[in-house]
């Protein structure tokens, strides 16, 4: 079995900057995912379903759900001049009942679906209102379900791995090895690692899987170890997360003798969650993704002051569908809601910073590229400000 660590969720210090839900440009729209879309009536209220998992007996949806609402509201009180009128919806967390709380959603005259969470129930939505023009941003990160009038909002694989090859190209790494458990996520995320490499002009010089055990990890680190030392690889990318085989992989690596020293560390998950993960002597000088920092900071300290606790960790995803929602009804057009409008090449600035979403359903996030140094977070490249243009 792989150490899980005990959750813990750290305070984030509140940012002094203005929070505000806008769009990055009222103009620059290109091809949206499907044709045609709503018409709406920007002087009045829009009509905005937000699908959420209360009602499953579970108490960690009714958290989520809760913080879904909660970050969707906050969000409304800034919309220049743009007014939503938020329904919400429970889907107890089933595919099946949530295609029919969107039918229900959209006969009640919501002219956008907000959510789901889980990819199941987000594609089970889309396909049931697939013929009614209206657009799904779901809370999903998986970009099978992508596509058509779905959009996933959360962070994809794709998108941090084409983040940190970006980096390491910066930094001359060119030989990478992939690092990858044998699941769907980590398959997955093996290739967003290979798209990102070759996309980049660098190579994936080894390639190493391993089974979910810690028999497996600790048989794949000789395969490792030759994959690295044969083809002179100067980068080593894991899948991996803290939960299950960072911890041993950071171990067992440095003293098989591959350190992040000749052949930098690489993580696609986040490596300063939880926090205990900092103080692991492996992950030093490794290199991973994380959201702004700063407008991170910044929705928190607001979540905060506004409902006595922290979000939920994908809950700035409602703050995020609602600003992108909001920034576009205060443009005054009708057509604010088709796909070329949400999928505006400028984009949006939302609870961990700026995003857009892609014709192809997925999205794309300014992530900052941080380190660990002395147990400590360390930013190494900042989050982007902006998408430098309008194309993709």
């Amino acid at each position: 079995m792989f150490a899980v660590f005990p959750f813990a969720r750290k305070v984030l210090r509140a940012a002094t900057l203005p929070f505000i839900a806008l769009a990055l440009a009222a103009c620059d729209q290109v091809p949206g995912g499907f044709g045609g879309g709503p018409s709406i009536n920007t002087g009045e209220a829009v009509p905005v379903a937000l699908l959420v998992p209360s009602g499953s007996g579970q108490t960690g949806d009714a958290i989520l759900a809760q913080s879904l609402e909660n970050a969707a509201r906050l969000a409304m009180r800034d919309l220049n001049g743009a007014s939503v009128d938020l329904r919400v919806y429970q889907t107890g967390g089933d595919a099946a009942t949530a295609a029919a709380r969107a039918e229900q959603a959209i006969d009640e005259g919501a002219k956008i679906i907000l959510g789901p969470v889980y990819a199941a129930s987000a594609n089970a939505v889309g396909n049931a209102v697939s013929g009614k023009g209206v657009s799904v941003l779901s809370f999903s990160n998986n970009a099978a379900i992508a596509g058509g009038n779905v959009f996933v909002l959360g962070q994809t694989f794709q998108n941090t791995a084409n983040r940190m090859v970006g980096h390491a190209r910066a930094q001359g790494k060119e030989r990478f090895v992939i690092v990858y458990g044998q699941d769907s996520a980590g398959t997955q995320g093996r290739d967003a690692i290979s798209n990102a490499v070759a996309a980049q002009g660098a190579s994936v010089v080894g390639s190493v899987g391993y089974a979910l055990s810690q028999q497996d990890v600790i048989a794949a680190i000789p395969q490792v170890k030759s994959a690295v030392e044969s083809n002179a690889a100067d980068a080593v990318f894991m899948t991996t997360d803290t939960a299950t085989a960072l911890p041993l992989l950071s171990q067992l690596l440095p003293e098989a003798g591959v350190t992040t020293e000749t052949s930098q560390f690489i993580g696609l998950t986040r490596w300063d969650i939880p926090p205990q993960t900092l103080s692991l002597p492996g992950v030093q000088g490794g290199w991973f993704a994380v959201p702004d920092p700063n407008a991170t900071a910044a929705f928190s300290a607001q979540y905060q002051s506004a409902y006595g606790s922290l979000p939920h960790p994908i809950g700035g995803l409602a703050f995020d569908g609602i600003a992108a929602i909001g920034a576009l009804v205060s443009q005054g057009q009708s057509d604010a809601l088709t796909g070329a409008a949400l999928t505006q090449g400028a984009g949006f600035r939302g609870a961990s910073g700026i995003f857009r979403l892609r014709p192809d359903g997925t999205n794309e996030r300014g992530l900052a590229v941080a380190t660990i140094t002395d147990a400590q977070v360390v930013i190494v490249s900042p989050a982007p400000q902006s998408f430098g243009g309008a194309g993709f």
